[in-house]
C-alpha cells in the first residue's frame, strides 16, 4: 500500500479540544473526557484551527486501521459530550427476589439465587447507575466507561454450575447505544 494518508475531523461548536502528547481532552456542556491514544512514530495527531488532523506518511494497512480506530474514538468522545451514553439493564428473577442497591461506587446484589453473600460490581469513574424498579440505567459521557460498567454488572450475576434452562435469573443488558448510520 505505502501511501500518504490524511484524515480530518471537524470539531463541533461548543466543544473545546486540547492535545498534549498522547492525551486527548474534550470539554463542553460542563463535561470533560480524557483519553490516551497509542503513540506511533508513523501517525501524527494534531489540532489545526477547528479540526483534528491525523496524518501518516508511507502508511501501511496497519496505520490505516489505527487511524480509522482513532477517528471512531474521537467521534465517540464528541457524541458523549453532547449527550450521555445510556445502557439499560433488566433484573430478571424466577426463583428468589433479588435486591439491587447502589452504594458509593459499587452495585450490590443481595439474595441472588438465595445466596447469603452479596455479589458486587464496581462502577467506573464518571459513570452514574440509577435503579428504577427492576431496570438499571448506566449513563456516562464516555462510551467505554458506560459499557464496561454495564458488563461488570451483568457478569456479577453470571450463573455457574447450574442448568441455564432452569435458572434464568440475572441482570441482563437490554438496550445499548447502537451503531452510527
Amino acid at each position: 500500500m505505502k501511501k500518504d494518508l490524511k484524515q480530518t475531523i471537524e470539531i463541533p461548536s461548543g466543544i473545546e479540544v486540547t492535545l498534549k502528547d498522547a492525551e486527548f481532552a474534550v470539554k463542553g456542556n460542563g463535561k470533560e473526557i480524557k483519553r490516551n491514544f497509542p503513540q506511533s512514530p508513523k501517525i501524527k495527531l494534531e489540532k489545526k484551527d477547528n479540526t483534528v488532523v491525523l496524518t501518516s506518511v508511507k502508511a501501511t494497512k496497519r496505520e490505516l486501521k489505527l487511524i480509522n480506530s482513532i477517528v471512531a474514538h474521537i467521534r465517540n468522545l464528541f457524541d458523549g459530550i453532547k449527550e450521555d451514553y445510556l445502557y439499560k439493564l433488566e433484573v430478571c428473577n424466577v426463583h428468589f427476589p433479588m435486591v439491587v442497591k447502589v452504594e458509593g461506587n459499587l452495585v450490590k446484589v443481595k439474595n441472588f439465587l438465595g445466596e447469603k453473600v452479596e455479589r458486587i460490581a464496581e462502577i467506573l469513574p464518571n459513570t452514574k447507575v440509577v435503579v428504577k424498579g427492576n431496570i438499571l440505567e448506566v449513563s456516562s459521557p464516555n462510551i467505554e466507561s458506560a459499557g464496561q460498567t454495564a458488563a461488570r454488572i451483568e457478569i456479577a450475576t453470571k450463573i455457574r454450575n447450574r442448568d441455564r434452562r432452569v435458572f434464568q435469573d440475572g441482570i441482563f443488558i437490554t438496550d445499548r447505544p447502537g451503531r452510527r448510520e
